[in-house]
């Protein structure tokens, strides 16, 4: 099979399209042909060598799959050949999905929702995953409640305004003016022209001083230590972003404001309750641009400038028919 192989860690050019063993299920195990993954910034950053003790070169990487199941293992009964599948491989264990097959646990494996398309359902099982642990487990947001998305246009960000909306929450958004209209249309409430407002008085005004419940943090730098000012008391604070430097959460103390680091896990209940908001119209990833399975380097590049243009996610075309 073809496999995009990281052969060094460094930059968007330390990918190489290899001829590669097509991988054999074992006992609760499935093999699925890869029709379509998508590029997160975990993605750049295990290229780069953020994780190099983690990452064992040379490497399939790679955090989403959606495709059709090829062949199962013993014991397995969830699935048949034939059945179109989603999921997110097991994050540091194991090869990736840039590859034109690949195997999983029958545990962490959903049904692909109906009505998504395989472009659609790849860009949506980590980042969705993701979103569902900050949001629902661990910030456990509730209905009536109020939250703040930083980086609402962003893979993470669009799907986290939608799942918030779902579940019945005022959405506060911080974006670039050219994504106000993208946001809205997703149903944020309060658009904040980051570049123009500082979202902390924004937020204060709109509240009457009160705050937001919830902050959801996708977009790092100093939001940890920021966040407090536009929080109410007792509200929460959720970051998927690595922590690159200490920061003063003196702020937080006088909040009671409890934080919460979230680095997701893998499991089939998850795609269960996202593919439920779909079925139901709540929920649709928006694919931004389509790369080629041979392109991923670009596509690495491209997520990684600033200013890139992108709204949603990057899919990848690893079934060349699904190239536009």
């Amino acid at each position: 099979m073809k496999a995009m192989v990281l052969k060094s860690f460094g930059g968007s050019g330390s990918f190489e399209l290899r001829e590669v063993p097509k991988p054999v299920p074992h006992a609760g195990q499935v093999l699925v042909r890869v029709h379509a993954t998508s590029i997160n910034p975990l993605d750049y950053q295990v290229r780069r060598g953020d994780y190099p003790d983690l990452v064992q070169l040379p490497a399939i990487t790679g955090h989403d799959v959606s495709g059709v199941v090829e062949e199962v293992g013993p014991g397995v009964t969830t699935f048949a050949p034939g059945d179109e599948v989603w999921y997110t491989p097991q994050i540091f264990d194991g090869p990736g999905s840039y590859a034109e097959y690949h195997v999983a646990a029958e545990s962490i494996i959903g049904k692909k929702p109906a009505s998504l398309s395989h472009l659609e359902a790849a860009s949506l099982s980590l980042v969705g995953g993701t979103v569902w642990e900050a949001l629902i487990v661990r910030a456990a947001l509730r209905v009536g409640e109020s939250i703040l998305i930083h980086g609402g246009a962003g893979g993470v960000g669009h799907v986290a305004i939608q799942v918030a909306k779902a579940m019945g929450a005022r959405v506060f958004t911080t974006v670039r003016e050219a994504n106000a209209g993208f946001v809205r249309s997703l149903g944020a409430d309060v658009v904040i022209d980051y570049e123009k407002e500082d979202y902390v008085d924004a937020i204060m005004g709109e509240t009457g001083g009160r705050g937001v419940d919830v902050v959801f943090d996708t977009i790092g730098g100093n939001t940890l230590s920021r966040s407090p000012d536009a929080l109410a008391q007792l509200g929460r604070v959720v970051s998927i972003v690595d922590i690159a430097q200490p920061q003063n959460l003196v702020q937080a103390w006088g909040k009671n404001a409890s934080y919460h680091f979230v680095f997701t896990r893998q499991n089939r209940g998850k795609l269960d309750d996202l593919s439920a908001l779909v079925a139901r119209g709540q929920l649709r990833p928006h694919v931004g641009a389509v790369y080629s399975l041979a392109d991923i380097g670009l596509a690495h590049a491209r997520l990684e400038s600033p200013n890139n243009g992108v709204q949603g996610k990057i899919a990848i075309a690893v079934e060349p028919s699904l190239i536009p």
